[in-house]
């Protein structure tokens, strides 16, 4: 979120790909004292460039996939399609809590325990309390049963959700993800999912796509990208989990919707990959 924090504070409303007003203030002190010290006085330009020398791309994705998410979800909730929200990694998103069309739809909102806590003393600061809409979950996705675990938490299967997951799958074992797609295989028809992953390729090592750093740090150094997926496969594998693919939108498609208007121009990462379905 440090990023679509950076956009709300660098650029005025109208040069902004995403609009995110609670983006700063959901933030750790910590997180906030970083930015400062990385943005300091700068542009916001001048602060995209910086970032792009380092990871091509990765402001212009990320924008944009966020950008992308909200619509989808507000569109859908809109028209009554959806009746919750499940967040799997939710993270600082502050998505549930500035949405409008997310007010009277429940949300649950999973992440490891450590961030769900910090999560929850961000929110109470913000609005006395979690709302009452919005349901904290604490979840090991490697290690627990997801099923059992929203089911706790008042989460009914019988329900058509909008699964979210964002910027997760590559962090978790092939298990893992296998794991959370048996339980979306359980979902009911015409729910609707948008999940994100990176190209298997980029992992193993075939094709860097100009990204050597990133795929130095994440692989190699930290060793926390674990999992990635072949674009070509993608189709029938959530196809056997009994999904069907609704869109499969490029990021330099998307950077012509969102950031074109703006007047800006932002690269967008290659490596990423974003999809959108519905449960048949």
């Amino acid at each position: 979120m440090g990023l679509v924090a950076m956009e709300q504070i660098k650029f005025p409303r109208i040069r902004r790909v995403l609009d995110d007003d609670l983006a700063w203030s959901n933030l750790p002190f910590g997180a906030k004292a970083a930015i400062r010290i990385k943005a300091g006085p700068f542009s916001g330009d001048f602060i995209v460039r910086q970032v792009e020398k380092r990871i091509p791309g990765l402001w212009g994705s990320i924008m944009c996939r966020k950008r992308y998410i909200d619509d989808k979800v507000s569109e859908t909730a809109e028209h009554g399609e959806v009746e919750a929200v499940v967040n799997l990694g939710a993270g600082y998103d502050t998505r549930a809590y500035r949405l409008p069309s997310l007010e009277d739809i429940k949300v649950f909102e999973l992440d490891q325990p450590d961030s769900n806590n910090r999560k929850r003393q961000r929110l109470e600061k913000l609005f006395g309390k979690v709302p009452d809409h919005v349901t904290l979950v604490p979840i090991d996705f490697d290690h627990e049963d997801l099923g059992s675990v929203l089911r706790k938490h008042g989460f009914t299967a019988k329900t058509r959700t909008f699964f979210v997951w964002e910027g997760v799958t590559q962090y978790l074992t092939e298990a893992g993800v296998r794991s959370t797609f048996d339980f979306l295989a359980g979902a009911e028809p015409g729910s609707r999912m948008i999940f994100t992953y990176i190209r298997s390729d980029f992992l193993e090592g075939k094709n860097l796509y100009g990204l050597d750093f990133l795929h130095d740090k994440m692989v190699h150094k930290d060793r926390i990208w674990l999992y990635g997926m072949d674009p070509d496969d993608v189709d029938g594998f959530i196809d056997g989990y009994g999904w069907s693919v609704l869109e499969r939108p490029g990021y330099e498609e998307l950077a012509e919707r969102y950031v074109r208007p703006t007047g800006r121009e932002l690269k967008t990462m290659p490596v990423e990959r974003l999809v959108y379905a519905v449960r048949r």
